[in-house]
């Protein structure tokens, strides 16, 4: 079992509920991953609190009605699958880096500089991040968080994303959940509800985050989205 003075929190609220175990961060992170770690190696006690810090137990009535189970080791694993992990600072700093590499990497890959229609070296992309003290927040996807960035480079660094134009077709059954994810990815310029209740929409997006635009949305629909790029400027 993990040391506990090593260990951090896993938290899963539940109805109201608050249920705490103690866990190794990066074991328990391995092991929500699908990772074939063994359960001991990850956690630091099989209790089950209300409250860690203060040492209160979670009560067996609330565990067995809200689990719907009394074995403590299901519970346990329905925690740490489920509930938020308390990260340490040295992985969030190691989150924070690999998001670093792979923002600089989307930057260069999709950008020109107008100034001679090239792409940025990977460095120099970097020393500006450096220097613009851009935010990279290390729970959001890159391109969840590559506009705000770029925003804060361009004043150091000329920059120009190639667009795709896209008109986009989504079936009834998943329009608005689909619609959120217009707007998370680009500037939805024109969107039509159809009588059946399906939806039509334009929207620009840049060109880099076309492949995981189509991923996502034929993830939700089951393949049943219809992408047509109209135009890239």
């Amino acid at each position: 079992m993990v040391d506990v003075n090593k260990a951090v929190i896993a938290r899963y609220k539940k109805e109201g509920l608050t249920f705490e175990i103690l866990v190794d961060c990066d074991k328990a992170l391995e092991f929500r991953q699908g990772h074939n770690i063994s359960l001991d190696d990850v956690i630091a006690t099989r209790n089950i609190f209300k409250d860690v810090k203060k040492g209160e137990h979670a009560s067996e009535n609330d565990l067995k009605k809200l689990f719907k189970t009394e074995d403590k080791t299901k519970i346990i694993e329905e925690i740490i699958k489920h509930g938020e992990i308390q990260l340490t600072s040295e992985h969030k700093n190691k989150l924070r880096e690999e998001k670093k590499k792979a923002i600089i990497n989307l930057i260069h890959r999709n950008s020109i500089n107008p100034q001679n229609n090239l792409p940025h070296p990977p460095d120099r992309i970097e020393r500006a991040l450096e220097q613009s003290k851009a935010r990279i927040d290390e729970f959001k996807r890159p391109e969840e968080q590559i506009h705000e960035i770029v925003s804060k480079l361009s004043s150091i660094l000329p920059i120009r994303f190639e667009v795709w134009e896209l008109a986009v077709k989504i079936p009834s059954s998943f329009a608005a959940q689909a619609y959120r994810i217009l707007k998370e990815f680009g500037d939805i310029k024109k969107d039509e509800w159809q009588n059946d209740g399906s939806l039509i929409a334009t929207l620009e997006i840049p060109a880099g985050m076309q492949e995981d635009f189509e991923n996502k949305l034929n993830k939700l629909t089951h393949g049943g989205v219809d992408i047509t790029i109209l135009k890239k400027k």
